[in-house]
């Protein structure tokens, strides 16, 4: 398929809160006006969704603003023997888009709170700072966080996604390879992450979303003989005649895709997310057998609000070509693939 690729500064949205050019861009060039949503604000979702891992472990951290109601979420993840996470979600009700969160991802801060908790994510030209803490985060005991994200890669994977309904459009960028160093304690267990192994992934997200939608991503980050490479792949929702969101990203370049597929093996008609999956790509530079290491799933349904989340980590291993038709052997990448279903 013919993928357009924006390559200027553009206004992201015209006067009627339509998208000014559908596609990709490999920086964040079309400029977002939360003044030129037209869309409705109650179908405004704004989100910054981190992840930091290495091999052994990994944490992820969420704020996010639906308008009626915002999830802040803190997880952590054991991959080791006998794997474990433990995730808690607070809710609000009805922030508005009160949150704050930044209209860019290249400066800011995004921060919130509420009982017993507080996160804060502070962007600035060194690095992201991401800080959280909870009371009563695993078995009585509080967690904090305090992790740097730096080295960011000159690329990263940046759509703009119009849904067939006017003024509804998802605004993304997704950045992968991003070195980390910090800690994770809970009670008196202390994680760290060293920027020789851990990384960083930012899923950056503004849109005026449809009510009803299913995707599906997966990410990763680490080396491929000793190099820093990673990829985003997803689909499922919006025209994306124009671009898809798939990418890998190589020595801080990024490498454009066109289609992936998710095999995702059925048992008695449901979807079996800890057997192995397939990834298999139209024009053969992706694909990946993935080993899952363990599911975080939540569904919360409130009837009229259902969100059906598996999110599933494990390792990726494959061939991935690049655009100048250089093959990459991947070997056992630790990184993730969900699928979602929201009513929202």
């Amino acid at each position: 398929m013919m993928q357009h690729e924006i390559t200027r500064a553009i206004p992201l949205l015209d006067e009627k809160g339509n998208l000014t050019e559908a596609g990709y861009a490999k920086k964040l060039l079309p400029i977002y006006d939360r003044t030129k949503v037209k869309g409705g604000k109650t179908r405004l979702k704004e989100w910054d969704y981190y992840y930091v891992g290495n091999d052994q472990y990994g944490v992820c951290l969420t704020i996010d603003d639906n308008y009626l109601y915002g999830l802040d979420s803190i997880t952590f993840l054991w991959f080791g023997e006998n794997p474990w996470e433990v995730t808690q979600s607070p809710m609000r009700i009805m922030p508005r888009g009160n949150t704050g969160l930044p209209e860019t991802s290249v400066h800011g801060v995004s921060k919130t709170e509420g009982k017993g908790y507080s996160m804060k994510f502070d962007v600035h030209r060194r690095a992201r700072v991401l800080e959280a803490h909870m009371d009563n985060f695993k078995d009585g005991q509080p967690i904090d966080v305090h992790i740097a994200l730096m080295d960011e890669p000159e690329e990263s994977m940046v759509i703009c996604t119009p849904f067939d309904k006017e003024a509804h459009f998802y605004y993304n960028q997704k950045i992968n390879c991003m070195r980390a160093k910090g800690t994770v304690k809970i009670g008196e267990e202390e994680y760290r992450f060293e920027p020789e192994s851990s990384f960083g992934v930012l899923d950056w997200g503004r849109g005026v979303w449809t009510y009803e939608n299913t995707w599906y991503w997966g990410s990763a980050s680490g080396l491929v003989d000793g190099v820093d490479f990673g990829f985003n792949i997803g689909y499922g929702f919006g025209d994306t005649s124009k671009a898809t969101e798939n990418m890998l990203f190589y020595k801080g370049k990024a490498h454009k895709l066109s289609e992936v597929e998710f095999h995702i093996p059925m048992k008695e008609g449901k979807e079996d997310y800890l057997s192995s999956w397939t990834f298999t790509s139209n024009d053969g530079r992706f694909e990946m057998d993935f080993v899952p290491v363990i599911n975080r799933s939540s569904l919360t349904d409130l009837k009229i609000l259902k969100s059906d989340q598996n999110q599933v980590f494990g390792r990726f291993t494959g061939t991935a070509v690049l655009d100048d038709g250089t093959k990459l052997e991947v070997k056992d990448l630790m990184g993730f693939a969900e699928k979602v279903a929201n009513k929202w």
